[in-house]
């Protein structure tokens, strides 16, 4: 290789970097900067201390307005036992509610010409939705609710009014977990950790936990619903990117 041929790929090589260089300037980007990148998970369990129902009252009738009387008359009976237990009015809310009608379809072998679906009915259904902040009254207030007239639904979600702290404590705790794993990743690469660039979070809160219709009716033959309200589990999950002191 000649010596002009030499110094002709040495200035290519020089003008290739300046152009390099002068687009991550104008574009605003910068070299890759040396990190570590760690997650870290921590979790807090406590009690709960509230408990929230989805109750719903069901009513079948020929006609839409003995479907809806029969319903509303369920349902008053239910928030008058509800408010007698020390329910508040602000912990008592409906929802879905609906008047839907009854369909029966003529079959295959119908001798009538008319095939087209009749209404023979319609039913009523009136959704509530119940906070319970005394959970030692949460089991009596179910079975009172059933003989009173709810038919449907059955939901229940043991949840905390005010979990900060715990969320608090689990935060904490994933953090340290990172910072511990940071550190050891650099004490085994025999490099020096930098400043936190990078810090992000996710976090999870327990949701519904289902108690079926069929638990719901067995409170007929019983005092009140067997309920365990055990714990709640919140968790948190952190993302950290660190330096590397070069």
């Amino acid at each position: 290789m000649t010596a002009e041929s030499v110094l002709k790929k040495a200035a290519a090589a020089v003008l290739l970097f300046s152009l390099s260089a002068a687009t991550l300037a104008q574009t605003g980007q910068q070299e890759p900067y040396p990190r570590i990148i760690v997650s870290g998970q921590g979790s807090a369990d406590i009690a709960p201390d509230m408990a929230v129902l989805q109750l719903t009252v069901m009513r079948e009738a020929e006609t839409a307005r003995a479907a809806l009387d029969a319903n509303s008359a369920a349902m008053a009976q239910v928030l008058k036992a509800l408010r007698g237990e020390g329910i508040a009015e602000r912990d008592l809310q409906t929802s879905n509610f609906s008047i839907q009608p009854k369909y029966v379809y003529p079959t295959q072998n119908s001798s009538s010409e008319d095939r087209s679906p009749r209404i023979v009915g319609y039913t009523v259904r009136n959704g509530l939705t119940v906070r319970v902040r005394e959970l030692d009254n949460l089991g009596k207030i179910m079975d009172k609710s059933v003989t009173l007239g709810v038919n449907e639904g059955g939901n229940i979600v043991f949840t905390n009014d005010d979990p900060s702290a715990a969320m608090e404590q689990a935060r904490a705790r994933a953090v340290a977990e990172a910072m511990d794993k940071a550190k050891a990743l650099a004490a085994a690469a025999g490099v020096r950790l930098g400043k936190v660039l990078e810090l992000s979070e996710q976090s999870y809160q327990p949701g519904p936990v289902p108690i079926m219709k069929a638990e719901m009716m067995m409170s007929r033959a019983a005092d009140s619903v067997p309920v365990a309200a055990g714990e709640n589990s919140y968790q948190v999950t952190v993302n950290m990117s660190y330096g590397i002191d070069q």
